[in-house]
């Protein structure tokens, strides 16, 4: 696990928040301390709890609450009970370095120049010391066929969701490269 004594504070969140900023400065590196006080006020409450995956987008059928400017998942669980739920989905995901090696193995296979490598090797490197940190957490439930969703992350693991994003584009561009005979012939 990461010695997460030695990882620098991140200027995240924003100072609109009420919470004490040392506070704030844990939970944007790990969101450990959060998901236990998810999981003991759910606990409080009573409520049903299913341990489930992360939900994927629905656009059509998904509400996102709004966690920037309400960011306690208190209200989030108080509308949802109001709303009528009476089944909540909870994930929370703890970063493993199975995610960095994926992505370093991607990259050695793509044909990004020698610097260009180095610079995404480098940004991974970093992101190795918040192995065992809990990344993410999720709090949904369903009414009336609306699935309404309570999500967190980390700004370093959005980093990694901006770096394996760019390694998708890149690979996905030369998949599509080696699909083409380069205009010359139809592909009928």
């Amino acid at each position: 696990m990461g010695n997460k004594s030695l990882i620098p504070a991140l200027q995240w969140p924003p100072d609109s928040y009420t919470r004490s900023s040392d506070s704030l400065k844990r939970m944007a590196l790990d969101l450990e301390t959060l998901r236990t006080e998810m999981q003991a006020y759910l606990d409080e409450l009573g409520v049903a709890v299913f341990h489930g995956y992360h939900r994927m987008p629905d656009t059509l059928n998904q509400v996102a609450w709004d966690t920037e400017f309400h960011p306690d998942f208190r209200d989030f669980l108080s509308a949802a009970q109001k709303a009528g739920a009476k089944l909540f989905v909870f994930h929370h995901h703890p970063f493993s370095l199975d995610q960095i090696d994926e992505a370093l193995d991607q990259l050695e296979e793509s044909d990004f120049t020698r610097d260009e490598k180095r610079n995404f090797e480098s940004r991974l490197r970093q992101l190795r010391a918040y192995e065992g940190f809990t990344s993410s957490l999720e709090l949904s439930f369903s009414v009336d066929g609306l699935t309404y969703v309570y999500e967190l992350h980390t700004e370093w693991y959005d980093a990694l969701a901006e770096i394996l994003a760019e390694l998708d584009a890149a690979t996905d561009d030369e998949v599509e490269d080696e699909g083409s005979l380069g205009g010359y012939f139809s592909n009928n």
